[in-house]
């Protein structure tokens, strides 16, 4: 690690700066929280009073020669371009998820980051969700066989439309929470062949997809993701059939709630989750129950390890690639639901 912290920029301080990347930031060693880039002062300083706060400027901020790291959590309409003022400053850059709105705004930021020679990655922190860490380990350690079905939630139950940007035209679920879901199925089994999608607005007035389902095609597995704001019986989170086992999980991973109510990443029982999982298998032809405790989540490992490859050459937590497969994903989608039909990768 370098003696000398990696000076941070975050730029917005909405609700994904505020609850994520300022105390993830925060409490990773080697990082320090510089900078941040909002028109709302007071609302910073209360937070974290001993940061510097430019007024929603960000060509200012990333001028300053000090900073090496540019965070940029604002909407998803914003994300290419700031993202090219920043490589332009020569800074690194990390954006939240989606990597942006559209498929060749997302390849345009990763071609400036190689001409740049700085890393661009995208915040993909539930690959260290709790119940995705427990279900890696599952798989790796054989228990349960080659997977077949893949089934993965992240449900609620919002049934009224709110006055904020993701419930917008061009916003939605899709782009909210779908990069998650997709994210995860890509870790564990690469490029499907195909993409059909079926996206939906079931919200009364509402004008954005709050409804997607996905089915992602490969040789024998089949991989559903699914969202919506209409459920109300929100506990299933992942349901996966392998030739040796199932494993079913109920409830979202603790992090975000506990980072909302201000338990910082490293405090006791910080990324714990009480609600065991459970894992099926036959046994002498009967299904056996055995009860799964969930390793903890951890969100501070993905700013640890863009400290590790800015500073020491480490790979990257999530290398530009791999957010580009997931916007091709998301991209295929998206035609999919318009012309109603599976879209061949």
């Amino acid at each position: 690690m370098s003696p000398t912290p990696l000076k941070v920029a975050l730029v917005g301080y909405g609700f994904a700066g505020k609850t994520f990347h300022a105390p993830l930031i925060a409490a990773t060693p080697g990082l320090e929280l510089h900078t941040i880039v909002s028109s709302d002062a007071a609302k910073v300083r209360a937070d974290f009073p001993e940061v510097a706060v430019v007024n929603a400027d960000l060509v200012r901020a990333v001028a300053d020669p000090a900073i090496d790291l540019v965070v940029i959590a604002t909407p998803d309409t914003l994300h290419a371009s700031q993202a090219h003022i920043a490589l332009d400053a020569g800074k690194h850059v990390v954006i939240d998820k989606p990597f942006s709105v559209t498929l060749d705004e997302a390849r345009a930021i990763a071609d400036h980051g190689r001409r740049a020679d700085r890393l661009v990655s995208v915040f993909q922190n539930r690959r260290w969700d709790s119940d995705f860490l427990t279900l890696q380990a599952l798989i790796e350690r054989g228990h349960l066989g080659e997977i077949v079905q893949y089934e993965s939630h992240f449900d609620r139950f919002r049934p009224l439309v709110s006055d904020r940007w993701r419930e917008k035209p061009g916003a939605g679920v899709l782009l909210d929470l779908g990069p998650h879901l997709i994210d995860q199925a890509l870790v564990l089994f690469g490029k499907p062949q195909a993409v059909y999608a079926d996206i939906a607005v079931q919200k009364d007035g509402g004008v954005a997809g709050d409804y997607f389902h996905l089915l992602l095609r490969y040789p024998r597995l089949r991989a559903l993701l699914h969202a919506s704001q209409m459920t109300q019986a929100t506990n299933l989170r992942l349901a996966v059939h392998g030739t040796a086992g199932s494993f079913i999980k109920s409830g979202l991973d603790t992090q975000e709630d506990q980072l909302k109510a201000g338990l910082r990443p490293g405090a006791p029982g910080y990324g714990d989750d009480p609600r065991l999982g459970v894992l099926i298998q036959l046994e002498d032809g009967e299904p056996v129950s055995t009860p799964v405790q969930p390793l903890p989540g951890n969100y501070r490992t993905y700013y640890a390890r863009i400290r590790d490859a800015i500073t020491g050459g480490a790979p990257s937590p999530v290398p530009v690639e791999e957010a580009l497969r997931v916007m091709e994903v998301i991209d295929a989608a998206q035609r999919s639901a318009a012309e109603r039909r599976e879209i061949v990768l």
